[in-house]
């Protein structure tokens, strides 16, 4: 009997349990490892058999696309350093064609039912109505031209006509009777697009292949006797039709411009596109304009797409097509400093547009900040004083006011109505189709208007400076002008005469007999050399869009289909027939007036600094552009008389309150338009003793210049008021501007 005691015999227990422990654990790596192969094997299975042909696809099926990059844009801030127009991150949804494969017409489907409850609209060019009746519009161009370079280094230039646009061109025909020149256009594009997206077969009559995704079947097309009654079109398929027409434009390269479709777009609606993996719909990071100002839309101006008459230019300096630029306005007229450089990156993706890898070629390098000449407090007075002044007219016109320093710099610029950029392309359709009121017509730079009485200093400064008159000769005015015999004798618009006036008291009575004999005795060549020395009639060199005018003469005569008599001078000298001056060079000339003589070039840029305000980079210095030899005692003639006028009674209530001496002078501009039989014009300027400022105002029908007073005394209250023009306290750990 073994002896459970024994040492021998607990050591052989001992090693036995450990080696079935050993057993035990080996079973369970060796199973362990099994698994673990077993599974790597399922993987290869999966991989190499199942889908093996898929990736075998995927891996030979990539696609290196190069992809321009805009640059972040520069901000526009005022002479003050407020920020008039800034940045924020957007997002924006593009389609691609070919990654939305065989579904492409639910995928849309269901893109547009997202855009329709989150109320977000979407780039629709297609040129018909996009509300019932459905009908052929002109919202869009049939065509346009476009260069090339040919082999031998000579420009070809090409006449692409949109696909809509050809068909128009060519199918505008009145073969039916009962049908009208729209509706049938209309009718046959609507069809003949149908049938090119595979929605209808090309038969005659052509029948459908999905009823509802048959957009383009309008009712017009069943008058013209193309489709069956049955056909119908709702308002879901007129949609779809137009985001199929940008897609088509694109994949056939009629419009080389990448498709975005939306711009804008909230977090609710990127979230319910992705929730349903709509391929081919792709949400990028962008960054639009963000406006911190209601005021100067005019001035500002807009972004947008480049244009397609513009695409080569902006090819040429190295743009993507996708970028953004300036259409108008400062944003346009400073374009090559706000945009910066932009960047490129190669994107390699796989056939489910899925983004591999990307690498930049070219960092994109951000514009630089333009400030401007601007005081926007003193333009948001200027404009909240031309709405009061419109609202308590019956028929209110339009109305324009230019506010200048001593040295052409626009301290404010203002045309009314206006517009608010921060909804523009929203409202654009209404703002452009408002052709009574015209809100997107800048009347500071662009509308012309005669100057009236106004311009009396030119032709005072230009007899006194010839000698045809001295400071004490008086002329007498009976209130008729006998010079000439009847039955052409002008009258003064005071019928009773204003008796023996010297130059200062001509200006302050307005008298006009007295500027027909010195107008007369100067003659038109010497007062158009002076008109032109003052800037009327000529381009201001503001940098936005502007017009030149005319100074009347043979040339203006010829110009409007006229006969230049000797006896038009008398006309020309009291600013009426065919002279024609926009508000800003009126503004001007009475600065370079009032300064003795300078007459500087008009300008908004004050400065520009870095991307970061780290640095000034440019500093605009004014550019003289002549100089007017004015006798001291000359000036001080005609600046006393404008002087007079502002103490006059219906003058020194405006005036007499603000804490500066003025002079000014009014104008009643007759005019040819439909809508008012004269244009009141008012000039002035402050501090009589030291000009700093000059402005006009022009309104559209006003009865005469003495009325716009009250506007001009706000503008100036405004402008010298405590603080009204100081910097802005810069907050504190911000960078100073």
């Amino acid at each position: 009997m073994n002896n459970p005691f024994d040492p021998s015999h607990i050591q052989e227990e001992k090693a036995e349990r450990e080696a079935r422990r050993l057993r035990l654990r080996s079973n369970l790596l060796i199973a362990l490892f099994c698994a673990v192969l077993l599974g790597f094997a399922a993987v290869l299975y999966q991989t190499q058999i199942v889908n093996g042909d898929d990736y075998l696809t995927n891996s030979d099926e990539r696609f290196l696309q190069r992809e321009g990059v805009d640059s972040v844009r520069g901000e526009i801030l005022d002479r003050y350093g407020r920020v008039l127009v800034s940045n924020e991150v957007s997002y924006n949804v593009k389609l691609d064609w070919d990654a939305m494969g065989a579904d492409r017409l639910s995928i849309l489907a269901q893109l547009l039912d997202i855009c329709r409850e989150e109320g977000v609209t979407w780039a629709d060019s297609l040129p018909i109505s996009k509300t019932a009746p459905w009908t052929y519009t002109t919202d869009t161009p049939l065509f346009y031209e476009s260069k090339a370079e040919t082999d031998d280094g000579e420009v070809e230039i090409k006449t692409v006509r949109t696909f809509l646009g050809s068909l128009a061109e060519k199918e505008a025909c009145g073969w039916a009777k009962d049908v009208t020149k729209a509706q049938l256009t209309a009718g046959r594009l609507l069809t003949t697009m149908c049938q090119t997206f595979g929605l209808i077969e090309k038969t005659n009559p052509p029948r459908l292949k999905n009823r509802a995704l048959a957009g383009t079947l309008a009712a017009a097309g069943q008058a013209s006797g193309l489709l069956d009654e049955s056909g119908s079109v709702t308002q879901a398929d007129r949609d779809l039709a137009g985001v199929l027409y940008e897609l088509y434009l694109r994949r056939y390269e009629v419009n080389n411009n990448p498709y975005i479709f939306a711009r804008g777009v909230g977090i609710t609606f990127i979230t319910k596109v992705k929730e349903r993996g709509l391929n081919g719909v792709r949400v990028e990071v962008s960054t639009s304009r963000k406006y911190s100002t209601s005021c100067a839309a005019h001035v500002l101006g807009y972004t947008g797409a480049i244009p397609a008459e513009s695409s080569e230019y902006y090819k040429e300096l190295g743009y993507p097509m996708n970028a953004t630029v300036g259409r108008d306005g400062v944003e346009l007229a400073f374009e090559s400093y706000l945009h910066g450089s932009s960047g490129t990156r190669l994107i390699e993706k796989d056939q489910n547009d899925n983004i591999i890898s990307q690498e930049w070629q070219t960092l994109p390098e951000p514009g630089n900040n333009v400030v401007l000449t601007l005081d926007t407090a003193l333009q948001a007075t200027v404009e909240d004083l031309l709405d009061q002044y419109a609202a308590r007219q019956e028929e209110p016109g339009g109305m324009a006011a230019a506010v200048v320093d001593m040295s052409g710099g626009v301290l404010s610029l203002a045309s009314y109505p206006t517009y608010d950029l921060s909804t523009f392309w929203e409202n654009y359709a209404e703002l452009a189709g408002d052709t009574e009121n015209r809100p997107l017509y800048n009347r500071a730079t662009q509308g012309l208007y005669a100057p009236g009485s106004t311009f009396k200093m030119c032709t005072a400064v230009a007899a006194l400076s010839e000698g045809v008159i001295t400071t004490r000769e008086k002329v007498e005015c009976t209130g008729t002008y006998t010079y000439y015999p009847p039955p052409y004798q002008p009258h003064c618009w005071n019928l009773w005469g204003h008796g023996n006036d010297n130059v200062t008291k001509a200006i302050t009575d307005s008298c006009n007999i007295f500027f027909y004999d010195v107008g007369r005795r100067t003659g038109i060549a010497r007062l158009q050399g002076y008109a032109a020395k003052f800037g009327l009639g000529e381009y201001t060199g503001i940098e936005i869009n502007e017009y030149k005018g005319w100074m009347a003469g043979p040339e203006a005569s010829k110009h409007f289909g006229q006969e230049w008599y000797e006896g038009d001078i008398m006309n020309a000298s009291i600013g009426q027939g065919t002279s024609l001056f926009t508000p800003l060079q009126l503004a001007n000339y009475v600065a370079t007036l009032v300064n003795g003589g300078n007459h500087y070039q008009c300008h908004l840029l004050k400065e520009l600094k870095s991307s970061d305000y780290s640095q000034v980079t440019q500093v605009c210095e004014p550019a003289l552009v002549d100089t007017i030899d004015i006798d001291p005692e000359h000036l001080a003639a005609v600046k006393q008389g404008m002087y007079d006028l502002s103490k006059t009674y219906t003058m020194a209530r405006w005036f007499d309150a603000l804490p500066v001496e003025v002079g000014c002078k009014t104008g009643t501009a007759e005019t040819s338009s439909k809508a008012a039989s004269t244009n009141a014009v008012f000039v002035c300027f402050a501090p009589y003793d030291d000009p700093q400022v000059a402005l006009c105002l022009v309104a559209e029908g006003g009865d005469a210049g003495g009325s716009l007073a009250e506007i001009a005394a706000g503008i100036l209250a405004q402008y010298f008021s405590t603080g009204s023009s100081l910097n802005a306290v810069p907050a504190e750990n911000t960078l100073l501007r």
